[in-house]
């Protein structure tokens, strides 16, 4: 069942009702207004057509409903399904391919034309970015593991202290939450206040690869079995503290991992969670003489005035977007929408003088994660003007809609719904991405033979 939209009456939005007047509520993604429909030529980036054009965007005008429709067949065939999620609950939605009908309206198609040609073939630069947590490190440690052969004995190892950090920041964040909404421990309760106070203010040796601290895991095993805390974070105060998305992941493998003689597994490492700082570089063999330089950037406000640094001759931006945080604030600023914030860091760049000549692949990730959601937390709670419930389907296709409408350079925007901890689901990803991107825009610019 891929993402399969239904008719849309009088320009209104995929699944979606007319909304009344937003609301002020933090946390609440506010609903876009209707615009007119960008014209499909380009023009020079000259200060005045710029300002002229904005002043066209401010306008209101009549709803061009063929141009809509048009784009809308674009959404509905976000096309052939290449892998099938795997959803903890009954529903299944498949993972879709390359957005390859696009509207007929769009101007002249960006090429890879500007790839360079290095000595052993052809060099593209990508760029991985989205905001924190959206799932960018794990596609590279995806991408090391399906074209690097894995990770070597020495780096499996050096995975352990971060994981160890992981599960102590886990600790931290549930004991900090339970404060914070007067949680008290159950009477029975054999943990003292001491404790908790110990667990929060532990600090783990640098680099250490030992056993986990026994008392500090009898701690957190004891706190996460609580049938308080699973009120916590299953209950409506979920979405207002942070908690990492692994957290029922690895407190689901607790005891192995604290447990003596520890080596990380595969999907321990892809489930380990550390803030990128700094620009990393990784070269990846695509075949058919064919490089990768993706570049991986920090997601967090503090880190994107890096971003600029890595602009120059783009051959193509992959974006990536947490499904599952419509109902999150980031780490760094509790009063913003973790999806507001993504719209407008997409907005910022896919309509930016840097990218005019770019594809861009945009990941909506971690499906996984937003399939146990749904059912949990209404996304109706935070866009007024959806109304698809809890079909899967109907929701991927909603968040898929609100991003193309932001694209007025009309660039070529290819999407898949993505899990990046599913290694065989990447490996489909990638491939679709090499053979309806890759090769085909280098054959139709020439630069492939």
């Amino acid at each position: 069942m891929g993402l399969c939209a239904s008719s849309e009456k009088n320009g209104s939005t995929p699944d979606t009702q007319t909304a009344s007047a937003g609301s002020d509520n933090v946390g609440k993604a506010k609903v876009p207004p209707k615009q007119e429909p960008q014209k499909t030529v380009r023009t020079v980036n000259t200060a005045n057509q710029q300002e002229k054009q904005q002043q066209r965007q401010q306008q209101p005008s009549p709803h061009n409903v063929k141009e809509r429709k048009e784009q809308n067949r674009s959404i509905n065939n976000a096309i052939s399904p290449t892998a099938t999620a795997n959803t903890s609950g009954s529903q299944q939605i498949n993972i879709d391919s390359a957005l390859r009908d696009r509207s007929s309206n769009v101007a002249a198609q960006p090429s890879l034309s500007d790839a360079s040609s290095g000595s052993n073939g052809k060099e593209l630069k990508v760029l991985l970015l989205g905001a924190g947590e959206s799932g960018k490190s794990t596609v590279l440690q995806q991408l090391k593991i399906l074209h690097q052969n894995g990770f070597s004995e020495q780096e499996i190892k050096e995975y352990i202290p971060l994981i160890y950090q992981n599960l102590l920041e886990i600790g931290r964040n549930l004991i900090q939450a339970r404060t914070r909404f007067n949680v008290n421990l159950e009477p029975e309760c054999e943990l003292t206040q001491q404790d908790l106070s110990r667990t929060v203010s532990y600090e783990m040796p640098n680099n250490y690869t030992g056993q986990f601290p026994e008392d500090i895991a009898g701690v957190i095993s004891t706190l996460w079995a609580l049938p308080s805390t699973q009120d916590l974070v299953n209950g409506p105060n979920a979405s207002k503290f942070y908690l990492m998305d692994s957290t029922p992941y690895f407190m689901e493998n607790f005891t192995r991992i604290t447990s003596p003689n520890y080596r990380p597994t595969q999907q321990d490492i892809l489930r380990s969670r550390q803030m990128t700082s700094g620009i990393f570089d990784t070269v990846i063999d695509m075949g058919s003489d064919i490089k990768m330089h993706i570049y991986d950037v920090g997601g967090q406000r503090s880190e994107r005035k890096k971003w600029i640094h890595c602009f120059d001759n783009v051959t193509l931006v992959i974006f990536c977007v947490s499904l599952s945080e419509y109902d999150q604030t980031l780490m760094e600023d509790k009063n913003q929408n973790r999806f507001q914030e993504s719209l407008v860091l997409f907005d910022n760049i896919v309509n930016s003088r840097w990218f005019a000549r770019t594809s861009v692949v945009l990941f909506l990730n971690k499906i996984d994660l937003f399939a146990e959601k749904l059912s949990k937390v209404p996304m109706e709670n935070y866009f007024p003007d959806y109304a698809g419930g809890s079909d899967i389907n109907k929701a991927a296709k909603y968040i898929l809609w609100r991003f193309v409408q932001l694209n007025r350079a009309n660039l070529s925007i290819y999407p898949h719904v993505t899990q990046a901890t599913d290694t065989s689901n990447i490996r489909l990803v990638f491939a679709a991405i090499k053979e309806t991107i890759l090769e085909n825009t280098l054959k139709d610019s020439g630069v492939l033979q």
